[in-house]
């Protein structure tokens, strides 16, 4: 857990700051989630503003009050806590293996080798980011296949998963281990986003660093550290540059994962030509309403709840030592 200095490995603090954003940001926002997850897995209503009101008066109508926005919170938590910490686990330990790389190329041994090795480039991080996205989406797609079953219908539908324990234990038994990764194909067309995001992300953070060194006659390269509004205005520049290229995708994996997928589409090519005929390019960007409005808030709290337990960590646990 901790380095031959006494602090906490990278491996540690990227895990924790990772699983801590992922529980906050889910208790935050996960109606918003269940509520996103309801307009893309609707075939029949056509894509209009104010379809999220829709959805909201009948969930809260038919379903059970405010509790009902609460449905699928388990598989949720579990979800997005244990995805954020396998996620920033690899993704800090890959950045850390291209760095040793690189200073093992770099034969100039002047000062700024070690700052040639720390500062990787667009491509790497996309290359970082897009290695831990295919990882982690593999490790969990079993979860969000029981999360959109859960988050699709109501806990009165016929058939409906009671718990995240049933849930799996149905899929199993109706299944096969083969039913807990539907709709993994798109989702691992999905890494894409992760990749644009957080390579957007640590250019932004760059270009934000050497803006403040340049403008400060004070601030030295040691001490720069960015505080939470830039990662505020950084974290919410990327996720719209990633949502803006990506967003299809997420409409395909919720439709392959939903209960009926099986008996509605026979592969990915047949759910994109039908939401195609069907639909038309409106059907491919269903929820996006909800989904902006949701990731953007989801972004902020975990890039600030991630970027703070991760200064955090290294004082709290230097001081439990």
């Amino acid at each position: 857990m901790s380095d031959k200095n006494g602090r906490p490995s990278t491996s540690f603090v990227e895990s924790v700051a990772g699983f801590t954003a992922g529980v906050v940001t889910t208790l935050c926002l996960h109606p918003l989630d269940l509520i996103k997850t309801r307009l893309q897995v609707d075939r029949v209503s056509p894509s209009r503003v104010g379809s999220s009101l829709r959805i909201i008066r009948s969930i809260y109508l038919s379903e059970g009050g405010l509790a009902a926005f609460y449905r699928g919170l388990v598989p949720n938590l579990v979800g997005n806590s244990s995805s954020w910490a396998i996620y920033f686990l690899f993704y800090g330990n890959i950045k850390d293996a291209i760095r040793s790389v690189r200073a093992a190329t770099i034969t100039n041994n002047d000062d700024s080798t070690t700052t040639k090795a720390r500062h990787l480039g667009a491509s790497e991080y996309f290359v970082a980011s897009g290695t831990a996205g295919l990882l982690t989406a593999v490790l969990t797609n079993p979860i969000w296949v029981i999360k959109t079953r859960m988050l699709s219908t109501g806990a009165r539908t016929p058939g409906a998963y009671p718990s995240f324990i049933s849930g799996a234990r149905h899929i199993l038994q109706s299944e096969g281990l083969r039913g807990f990764y539907r709709g993994l194909t798109p989702a691992l067309f999905g890494v894409s986003h992760g990749a644009f995001q957080f390579m957007a992300y640590e250019q932004l953070k760059l270009y934000r660093l050497s803006s403040a060194s340049t403008s400060s006659t004070t601030t030295t390269a040691a001490n720069r550290q960015l505080d939470n509004l830039d990662f505020f205005i950084i974290s919410g520049l990327s996720k719209i540059f990633a949502v803006a290229i990506t967003y299809p995708y997420q409409v395909l994996r919720t439709r392959l994962q939903s209960y009926d997928a099986s008996a509605v589409y026979r592969s990915l090519g047949d759910a994109v030509r039908q939401i195609w005929r069907n639909e038309g390019v409106a059907g491919f960007y269903k929820g996006l309403g909800p989904s902006i409005v949701r990731v953007l808030p989801s972004t902020w709290v975990t890039f600030l709840v991630y970027e703070n337990t991760k200064k955090a960590l290294p004082s709290i646990t230097g001081s439990a030592g």
